[in-house]
């Protein structure tokens, strides 16, 4: 008998436990499909005190946990491990606490992020992050991806509007994480770890206050080059919108064969600008972009939430829409600096045509995060493989023009290999340095995010030989 064999005939009483191979292929991974693998055994716990009891038995008996919430990620962050144990939080959605005089919420982990907003709408209130699966997202996943959205822009990412978490930590505990604590960031170094240090069972968010006025414009352009220059107009006319996002005439033509958005006919890109705030900063805000589209061959104002709603379908439906034109295909989240976007879109078009492979553009233009949607065949032989290298290569891209590998979607397994070229040895050790301090036993979401984890313990430097860790079974080295 293993010793996850052992571990599964103690987990009664800690929530609903899930061993049938049928119902176990239901979670073998994120919104990343390209990656798979068929957990172990799934828990699906309901209070911070049985997922304590959960990563306890995971220490005594050796084996390694994965924390997972709507299953929305797109890095392979929530990629289970066969050997060990996935802790599902998708029980835990209640909303605890509203407390609007000090604009703040306390919520689990499984609420998704814009059911936070719904409950406090009425009461003139929302919770600003947005990414595009708000509507299943789960708060508890946004907190380890510090997730962003459209409207991170103007407003700031996860790590901007959390205020403290309640976590069990890689060994079973359970501490609270306060944004008022003394001392080091340790809130700040868990909001985006990826699971890595551990698992959120309670997260109190910051509220804001519905601005007074919102205004969405859509401005069609003939091509990307174009709508690019806007973008860059914009910025450089002190103008920071709530949102800046862009999609391109292939993007275009999924959102519209998935959920007839009816986009400008012929546009070989759309700019999407929402502008929020006082009623009247709105209103001379507008007047200035007006102007800086005057190159655009339409321009359409939102007369009405319904109407914004529509504008907005198109973009927030882009990642599943390319079903629709596309069997299979892999979704990447490089960053480069604005003044970059134009030469880094020139260059993913190069890739695209080198490799045969189509490449949807998807972007929060504003502050250069790319979403290209690299398109495929999965039944063509090496259509895959060529896929990946395009994928890769557009990461090269964003790394030599001074950008990131991530802006929002974490590392996860997808894009642990290409972390060195991001940084030195020597940062990564000292990054690992931060995770073993959490987790010296390294059972806390092991194989995400760092391309050879370390030994907690070892001495930095260059290695010889098969890692321990990969020895034993307990990591896999890419």
């Amino acid at each position: 008998m293993t010793p996850l064999d052992e571990l599964i005939t103690r987990l009664s009483g800690v929530g609903e436990v899930i061993t049938d191979p049928v119902r176990l292929r239901t979670y073998e991974c994120d919104g990343l499909t390209y990656h798979r693998a068929t957990p172990g055994v799934v828990t699906l716990p309901e209070s911070a005190e049985q997922i304590a009891a959960i990563v306890r038995l995971c220490n005594e008996y050796g084996v390694p946990f994965v924390a997972r919430g709507s299953g929305t990620g797109l890095s392979g962050g929530a990629l289970p491990r066969t050997d060990g144990v996935l802790i599902v939080t998708s029980k835990m959605r209640r909303v605890l606490e509203i407390d609007l005089a000090a604009r703040r919420a306390v919520v689990e982990p499984g609420v998704t992020n814009l059911a936070i907003t719904e409950a406090v709408r009425d009461q003139g209130y929302y919770y600003a992050p947005d990414p595009s699966s708000q509507q299943i997202c789960s708060i508890g996943g946004n907190v380890a991806e510090n997730s962003g959205g459209a409207h991170c822009l103007k407003y700031g990412f996860t790590v901007n509007h959390v205020e403290a978490c309640e976590i069990v930590t890689p060994d079973g505990d359970i501490v609270t994480l306060d944004r008022l604590d003394p001392g080091y960031d340790l809130l700040g170094a868990f909001i985006g770890s990826e699971g890595t240090l551990g698992v959120a069972t309670k997260i109190t968010v910051r509220l804001s206050r519905t601005p007074e006025a919102v205004m969405t414009v859509l401005a069609a352009f003939e091509d990307i080059e174009r709508g690019g220059q806007a973008v860059s107009a914009i910025i450089a006319a002190g103008i920071v919108p709530a949102a800046i996002e862009m999609m391109d005439a292939l993007a275009i033509e999924a959102a519209e064969a998935a959920v007839a958005c009816a986009y400008p006919e012929g546009a070989g890109a759309v700019l999407i600008v929402e502008l929020d705030g006082p009623e009247a900063e709105v209103a001379g805000q507008f007047e200035e972009l007006r102007r800086i589209c005057s190159g655009a061959f339409e321009l359409r104002v939102a007369a009405d939430p319904a109407e914004r709603a529509a504008i907005w379908k198109g973009r927030k439906s882009a990642f599943a829409a390319v079903g629709r034109i596309s069997p299979a295909y892999i979704v990447q989240d490089g960053v480069v600096p604005r003044t970059s976007l134009p030469e880094v879109l020139a260059g993913i078009d190069r890739l695209s045509a080198e490799f045969g492979i189509k490449v949807a553009n998807v972007f929060h233009a504003g502050d250069g995060n790319l979403h290209p949607l690299v398109l495929f065949d999965d039944a063509e032989p090496g259509a895959g493989e060529r896929a990946e290298a395009v994928s890769g290569r557009i990461l090269d891209l964003c790394i030599e023009s001074g950008g990131s590998i991530t802006g929002e979607h974490g590392v996860g397994v997808d894009k642990s290999r290409y972390m060195p070229k991001m940084f030195s040895d020597d940062d990564l050790d000292t990054m690992q340095l931060v995770r073993c301090a959490f987790d010296p036993s390294n059972l806390s979401n092991p194989g995400k995010v760092f391309p050879t984890p370390r030994l907690c313990g070892e001495v930095p430097g260059v290695r010889k030989g098969v890692h321990p860790l990969v020895e034993s079974g307990k990591a896999e080295q890419f």
